[in-house]
């Protein structure tokens, strides 16, 4: 049996072709046991992310043809469609993917904690169908035991690579607690969602939403727990704001200078971050003159992440060391599964011939034949017995074939190597 994982991801797979090729989380659970149901195929998985789709197997299947051919047609797919994108990995190759993947080191943002969720909850969900066994249930233990060595062990994790999350650590920096602190997000695109949301995961205080659309402000302050304002209710919220982040399409200042020094007499020297994800600035940057305040610009992200950006290369560089290791160690394991079964056949073959030697020796002294007569016939017998098939098998291999089981004969029965 051997392991396999075909995918196909960001790397090489336009956003239209994942999207298409991609399972639906309602229909995960029900796309797995039907793959888990094919022939030669006795362990099966699904992961599906907006960056990847992969399909983990325990199969006795010489090529992946029947798993693609089994994926396009589950994603009515035309013939030849995945073949252009999808990658295909075997055993040693299979696992060190999968520890890759779960430690963020194949994502699109190095590093990113996302993916190890995601890999969990596609766990979980094939134990609960019960479409894995002992081999991918391992596999998926020993993938996030890893993620969890290498991000101990490394710093690939520990810088920000997303503006959002970069916004996110500055604003750690001036207040080290964010449970008693006020957000006051600006607007209500995609860049003030993402750091909407790592704020509530972080448990900030307070969240306030302002937007032009009262409607989309009211939706994201859902999302988050949060207050919806209109934009013009801005300044009437400035004076309990500790964070201010501001990124809307408005071609003047959200936030003037008048409405920001206000509010400062207000707050009696409380201090105030602010960051001004806009282009143009949403933020008269006369602002940062204030007393108190630290405000800082798109641009100011952007070296902080191009520098992060460099420190996780290097982290991961180290990290890939640590999971080719792991990787290899995973892998014996395997390979002594596999080998315990063989084990267990040899030792049942002769034990059955030992018994059946045995039979006609006990007949042969029945009939009155000496007992060095019968143990001669013993030893002569059961030697025989233990070495015709490989014999035989060494006899008809070709000459490739035969030098390679006769190191492994040298190995098993431990022959010197300048015996004849």
């Amino acid at each position: 049996m051997a392991l396999v994982t075909l995918g196909l991801s960001h790397h090489r797979a336009p956003v239209e072709a994942r999207e298409r090729l991609a399972f639906t989380e309602a229909d995960l659970g029900a796309a797995m046991t039907r793959l888990r149901a094919l022939p030669d195929v006795s362990e099966a998985a699904i992961l599906s992310t907006c960056n990847r789709t992969e399909i983990m197997a325990v199969t006795g299947l010489e090529s992946e043809s029947l798993l693609l051919e089994w994926w396009r047609r589950e994603r009515q797919a035309p013939e030849g469609y995945i073949e252009k994108f999808a990658y295909a990995h075997r055993d040693l190759g299979s696992v060190t993917h999968s520890l890759r993947v779960a430690a963020g080191l194949d994502s699109m943002i190095v590093g990113e904690p996302q993916i190890l969720g995601q890999m969990k909850q596609s766990y979980a969900l094939a134990s609960e169908v019960r479409a894995i066994g002992p081999v991918l249930s391992r596999l998926f233990q020993h993938a996030f035991s890893v993620a969890k060595l290498v991000r101990s062990q490394t710093q690939v994790g520990a810088h920000p690579v997303s503006v959002a999350y970069a916004a996110l650590q500055m604003a750690r920096r001036i207040f080290t607690d964010l449970k008693g602190q006020t957000a006051l997000l600006i607007g209500a695109g995609e860049m003030i969602q993402l750091v909407a949301k790592h704020l509530h995961q972080h448990d900030v205080g307070r969240i306030v939403v302002a937007n032009r659309s009262l409607e989309r402000a009211e939706k994201l302050a859902r999302e988050v727990h949060g207050y919806a304002i209109s934009l013009n209710d801005v300044g009437n919220y400035l004076p309990d704001a500790d964070l201010v982040i501001s990124s809307t399409a408005a071609r003047d200042f959200v936030l003037p200078y008048e409405a920001m020094a206000r509010a400062v007499r207000s707050r009696r020297r409380k201090p105030v971050f602010m960051i001004d994800l806009a282009v143009p600035r949403d933020i008269d940057p006369k602002i940062a003159g204030l007393e108190d305040i630290y405000l800082y610009t798109i641009d100011d992200l952007r070296a902080v992440i191009a520098e992060n950006l460099k420190l996780r290369e290097e982290a991961a560089r180290q990290a890939e060391v640590l999971i080719a290791t792991q990787a290899r160690e995973f892998t014996r394991w395997l390979e002594g599964r596999d080998a315990g079964g063989t084990i267990q056949q040899l030792r049942a073959r002769a034990r059955a011939s030992r018994d059946e030697v045995l039979e006609k020796a006990r007949r042969k002294l029945a009939a009155g034949e000496p007992v060095e007569d019968v143990l001669g016939f013993v030893a002569d017998t059961l030697s025989n017995k233990i070495l015709h098939a490989p014999s035989q098998v060494l006899r008809k291999a070709d000459a490739v074939e035969q030098s390679l089981l006769l190191n492994a004969a040298r190995k098993l029965f431990e022959l010197p190597d300048d015996e004849p």
